[in-house]
């Protein structure tokens, strides 16, 4: 029998706030909510900012004001509009005005001339510089005549092409959460995102070990550039260039396997399985590929998959820049017939678009069997059956698309048409699209879909591509696609590319149903493709079906009464997850941090034939392995 992963827990932050409680996805359809739920949303993002937050039995703003919780919404309505999102990049990470450079000076001394400086002695090059006479003087100082040219690197500044990036809520400092000493911004949003999705289960994580082997846990997780920040390879590569010292915590915390080392050393304590695996622009469906295999198969019960990316360093946008990638201030004025460029509207999917926009995310998600979720009474917000990972073969440029994706995309359908039917596919499924922003995904995606949906006689399929709205955070860029989703399947409301004015007129769109306006799809959100195409023929698609499709399968499976047993128990499971939220609503996140604590005594470990006992730990590791090999040995 096949186990079903199903989704109890997801959390993270990114340009629309915070994950859990579907608040990142009902930013992105802000205007077209209820008020009730709009308010709740704008109050959750004024205290994740700073703006707000609920001190000694009262909300206070925060220069100490007093305010009521009914003016909170409309008093910041707009700020928080205005500061979410991709917009113009804020002095916080750079100033993109003025950006640091180094210069190269070639010095050439005038003939019968010499050139004359000085500085002290400690900070001479050695060995001298051809052509140089050094003559001490009084304290350490020395004098440097120069006789022949010689090459300087002076520091200079100038603007960068590209200004406009998906950024984290302004006024959101992920670092001041908890003691985050000299960890790169990837692995500080890591943090904050696992214990956002470990906390969202309404179940502690303690209560959930309780019930599984230490073994029986997977933590996936990665990033696909690494941390390029000064704290991380970045900072270890550039110390010596800008005459500083490379730190002992660079080079290790600069791995891209440190998203998943983060999660298990600091917050789980985990001494289950690990990974990293990286698919460029794809990495989080090929970590989650890892994790729907592992529950399927029955090697885990519960794995927590995400990712963590922080590129908004200078390096970063100019290495892509380089690529011709990424949306410049100029082609964005080209477009629209300015002279100064629409930040918000930078990234257009599937529209007159000239590239893409990086932007910042962390997202991580917990999954465990349907037979682990009904014992726990545990929240299902989605199951995933199947992810789909296939390669281009011979390619001529290597960040071009090719052939692997429209297996993907393929095979993901016809997975979900033999599960639930024609019908299912082509009436209540839709496509969160790569949606890059650029010229040739726009026509090479486009015609992927349009030509599935033709072989599987699909019409108007819905195209929606969260790029939009939150560029493309590379590794987690498929993690923003499941969160946002998620949201879908809660409130049936698919977001619009709103800042797509028209469809590009080389888009393919017979079988299409690109929305540039938010949709609602009351009984039609039961099936979500996710899809991602990476640099490198990276391709992936993953089938994701909503909490109702679920449910469905665990009442085949499980019977009515066990159903309405878990039922029953779940309410308290939600009442936690709303509880959780509404502390994050009323003041900082609260991550789980443990830098230190309960770390497990080696020499303290029991071992059996029969098994392995880790002190601190409350069920033993089994050691009963069968022959998997039976017919061999």
């Amino acid at each position: 029998m096949t186990r079903l992963p199903v989704i109890i827990g997801f959390g993270g932050v990114g340009p629309a706030g915070r994950s859990s409680a579907h608040h990142a996805y009902r930013r992105t359809v802000l205007d077209s909510l209820p008020a009730a739920q709009r308010d709740h949303t704008l109050r959750a993002l004024a205290a994740m900012m700073g703006l707000v937050r609920y001190r000694e039995g009262g909300w206070q703003t925060a220069s100490g004001d007093s305010i009521t919780e009914q003016k909170i919404a409309p008093r910041f309505r707009q700020h928080i509009l205005d500061h979410t999102l991709i917009r113009r990049l804020e002095p916080q990470y750079f100033d993109g005005d003025s950006m640091s450079v180094q210069v190269n000076l070639k010095m050439q001394p005038l003939a019968g001339k010499t050139v004359t400086f000085t500085t002290r002695g400690d900070d001479l090059p050695s060995p001298l510089p051809e052509g140089w006479v050094v003559h001490p003087q009084a304290d350490g100082a020395v004098t440097v005549e120069m006789h022949a040219p010689a090459e300087f690197r002076v520091e200079s500044h100038r603007r960068i092409a590209v200004q406009s990036a998906g950024q984290l809520p302004t006024g959101f400092d992920p670092a001041a959460l908890y003691a985050s000493r000299f960890h790169p911004r990837g692995l500080v949003m890591t943090i904050i995102a696992a214990s956002d999705a470990v906390k969202s289960v309404g179940i502690p994580w303690q209560q959930l070990m309780h019930h599984l082997r230490p073994d029986e846990v997977s933590v996936y997780a990665s990033s696909a550039m690494a941390q390029l920040d000064q704290h991380g390879t970045g900072g270890m590569l550039q110390a010596r260039l800008r005459g500083g010292r490379v730190s002992s915590k660079q080079l290790p915390l600069g791995l891209n396997t440190m998203p998943a080392d983060f999660v298990n050393a600091y917050v789980l304590g985990s001494v289950g399985c690990t990974g990293a695996i990286a698919g460029a622009c794809a990495s989080f469906l090929y970590n989650l590929r890892l994790a729907v295999e592992d529950i399927q198969s029955g090697r885990r019960r519960l794995v927590v998959v995400g990712n963590a990316e922080a590129p908004l360093v200078p390096e970063v946008i100019e290495g892509y820049h380089a690529m011709s990638a990424l949306a410049t201030d100029e082609q964005l004025c080209k477009l629209d017939g300015v002279s100064v460029p629409d930040y918000r509207r930078a990234s257009r999917p599937f529209g007159e678009n000239c590239g893409f926009v990086l932007g910042e995310s962390a997202q991580y998600f917990v999954l465990c069997d349907d037979e682990l979720a009904l014992q726990l009474g545990a929240d299902i917000h989605g199951a995933v059956p199947e992810v789909f990972v296939n390669a281009d073969g011979f390619k001529k440029s290597i960040s071009s698309p090719g052939p692997g994706n429209y297996i993907t995309l393929a095979k993901a359908v016809a997975a979900m048409r033999g599960m639930f039917g024609d019908r299912a596919v082509k009436e209540q499924s839709f496509i969160q699209a790569h949606g890059s922003s650029t010229p040739q995904n726009r026509v090479t995606e486009s015609r992927i879909f349009n030509e599935v949906a033709k072989a599987f006689g699909i019409e108007r399929w819905p195209v929606t591509a969260v790029k939009a709205y939150l560029g493309h955070s590379l590794a987690p860029a498929s993690a923003d696609q499941m969160v946002n989703t998620l949201g879908v399947f809660a409130h049936e409301l698919l977001p619009g590319i709103k800042t797509t004015p028209a469809i590009a007129d080389d888009v393919h769109r017979d079988h299409l149903d690109f929305t540039l306006k938010d949709l609602p799809l009351p009984g039609r959100t039961e099936i979500g493709f996710l899809n991602s195409k990476g640099f490198g023929g990276n391709n992936a698609t993953g089938a994701v079906i909503s909490p109702r499709l679920a449910e469905a399968m665990l009442l085949k499976r499980h019977g009515a009464a066990r159903l309405s047993e878990w039922q029953a128990r779940r309410e308290a499971t939600r009442a936690a997850a709303a509880e959780y939220d509404a502390a994050c609503c009323r003041g900082p996140m609260q991550p789980i941090y443990n830098f230190g604590d309960d770390l497990i005594d080696e020499t303290r470990i029991e071992i059996s034939t029969d098994s392995l006992k880790l002190p601190g730990i409350e069920n033993p590791v089994d050691l009963h392995l069968p022959n998997r090999y039976p017919d061999m040995v």
